[in-house]
């Protein structure tokens, strides 16, 4: 059984959407989709620096503008589930049918320019917390203010909060915690900070008709499948200010019987996770056209006939 993931905010690199442009189609679809959001991603995805795709509201629509050239480039892959990481969710909702592409694209714009501004209320960011024991990290980063806001699995947790917090964490690692690496991201994401970019998600969310998913969506908030469009809806609305439950998803791949996982562009860090927690699964990471040959390889070896 085939599982599509899609990664989240702080995969992109410069330039990584050039070599994808060269495919058939893939300049006239993307050059659509700027039209329909107001953003030129034909632009930040192949001349912007790493500053100006490091902005929340261009990096968010961007890696989802990416997921979906390189899922079509891919076929008809038919997977079993499909999940994503975060903003990946959005991509995930459209693998699934729930929104179609321009529309995930429009509220993912208006998820980016939301949380871009509640970020910028007070400074916040993020920490990566290389080892440890999550039943340790854990309770010590509540009981300094900190949000758990990526509990990725394979023992990978990232904490969000305050500046003032994420430096205490630094002057004070949980037991087993060798290191704490500072994100290059713009505010505390997945956290009550982001409650402000909630209220404007909701709203736009109500303009929506989502469909019911085709395939199985396992969400971040639980790991659970989830059955109804409306549901899946609601999930991309209330996840903006809540954890990541990564770990559970990858649970869920488990108990459905995964074989095979695929991370679309840009992929990486969602592959190599699971080379960690999900032993025996093969997988595959679309960075470039040249690795669609193996993925398609994959495609056929491990999808239900």
């Amino acid at each position: 059984m085939l599982v599509l993931v899609a990664p989240g905010q702080g995969a992109q690199t410069p330039g990584f959407l050039t070599p994808w442009l060269e495919l058939p189609g893939t300049a006239d679809r993307l050059a659509a989709w700027s039209d329909a959001i107001g953003l030129d991603l034909v632009h930040y995805g192949t001349k912007a620096d790493a500053d100006e795709i490091r902005d929340t509201a261009v990096a968010q629509p961007l890696l989802v503008a990416a997921g979906l050239l390189s899922a079509a480039a891919l076929g008809d892959a038919a997977p079993g589930a499909v999940a994503g990481h975060s903003v990946g969710e959005f991509t995930a909702a459209a693998f699934a049918g729930v929104l179609d592409d321009t529309a995930a694209l429009r509220l993912v714009r208006t998820r980016g320019l939301a949380m871009a501004e509640a970020a910028a209320i007070a400074p916040t960011g993020m920490s990566a917390l290389l080892g440890g024991d999550p039943e340790v990290t854990v309770p010590h980063l509540e009981k300094l203010g900190l949000t758990p806001a990526n509990v990725n699995g394979a023992g990978q947790i990232v904490a969000a909060g305050t500046l003032e917090q994420l430096a205490a964490l630094e002057a004070d690692k949980p037991e087993g915690v060798r290191r704490v690496v500072p994100l290059k991201v713009a505010g505390a994401f997945h956290t009550h900070h982001m409650a402000p970019a909630v209220a404007t998600l909701e709203q736009a969310a109500q303009e929506l008709s989502p469909a019911d998913p085709t395939v199985p969506y396992v969400s971040n908030k639980d790991g659970r499948t989830v059955a109804t469009g409306a549901e899946v809806l609601a999930r991309l609305v209330g996840q903006v200010a809540n954890p990541v439950r990564w770990d559970l998803c990858m649970e869920t791949f488990q108990a459905l019987g995964a074989t095979a996982l695929i991370e679309v562009c840009p992929g990486g860090t969602l592959t190599g996770i699971a080379k960690r927690a999900l032993p025996g699964v093969a997988t595959v990471a679309l960075k470039t056209p040249d690795d669609l040959d193996a993925a398609r390889t994959l495609v056929a070896e491990h999808t239900a006939v």
